[in-house]
């Protein structure tokens, strides 16, 4: 209970922080995933704080994440964006990779869009895909609501029959078509713990496991987000499609470097869905 106690006062502390930091409480979450970090550059009135400014927040290690909370208007929608998230294999316990997830959703966001760079199992997909979270698996060996409920966050069982906000989704195809976009499409996400990456055979269960795309991020702050009553759209940028009879190297600057290719393609979307959430 001790440890219960702790965390609790740490997130409250970093929501007090940022109450006196802003001044418009912002109602959507974005988490900017590798290689994405540069959409920040399109919110209006930004007021940047590092997360090494805010109390008990996680500090990224990972060079391609900036490490940034941004808030600002974007689309007339007042926003927050991660610009940079934390990882599983960089030590953290998957409540310490949400934080920034719960303490945002205490200051106000109903809507959180999760967005990753990820590796393409579905041999339909193309690099450069954009795949809409329609379900997940998630195989990550903690879980970030283990240990004692705190009742006014969210329910000791939170319901997962439904992650990902259906309304959200068909606004996205919507939109896609509106603008030709033609790879956009919606798929099941996978997390691994990392920092591996796959081999042939583990890409093969995968994708007998039902699968479309692999990441190493994003599924504790989804299930945060859900445990807080948010409203929730994931998208990944499928960065690279791997055959495993025919498997070739998996390079973590090419994933980079395909994510931001892709990154124009995703801002219109956001564009376009932002002032809709």
């Amino acid at each position: 209970m001790v440890q219960e106690l702790t965390y609790k006062k740490r997130v409250e502390e970093a929501v007090g922080f940022l109450r006196h930091k802003i001044a418009v409480r912002p109602d959507i979450v974005l988490q900017l995933g590798t290689g994405l970090g540069a959409f920040a550059e399109v919110v209006e009135e930004q007021v940047v704080i590092p997360y090494a400014d805010i109390p008990h927040f996680p500090q990224s290690t990972v060079t391609s994440h900036a490490g940034n909370l941004i808030f600002g208007t974007l689309c007339g929608r007042k926003v927050a964006l991660l610009q940079g998230r934390l990882h599983f294999y960089e030590g953290y316990c998957a409540r310490e990779v949400a934080f920034p997830v719960r303490v945002l959703s205490l200051l106000g966001c109903r809507t959180a869009v999760i967005t990753n760079a990820a590796g393409g199992l579905n041999s339909d997909f193309v690099p450069g895909t954009i795949m809409v979270f329609s379900d997940h698996i998630y195989l990550l060996p903690d879980n970030p609501l283990r240990g004692p409920n705190v009742d006014d966050w969210g329910p000791r069982f939170p319901d997962l029959s439904r992650p990902y906000d259906q309304r959200l989704q068909e606004a996205v195809f919507t939109v896609a078509e509106e603008l030709g976009l033609d790879e956009v499409v919606g798929g099941t996400y996978v997390c691994i713990p990392g920092p591996s990456l796959e081999t042939p055979a583990e890409t093969r269960y995968l994708r007998m496991i039902g699968a479309d795309a692999v990441g190493m991020s994003s599924l504790p702050e989804v299930l945060v987000a859900v445990h807080a009553g948010m409203r929730v759209l994931g998208l990944s940028v499928v960065a690279n499609v791997n055959d495993p009879d025919n498997f070739t190297p998996i390079l973590l600057d090419d994933i980079v470097a395909a994510a931001g290719r892709a990154r124009p393609r995703l801002q219109q979307l956001l564009s376009r869905i932002v002032p809709q959430l």
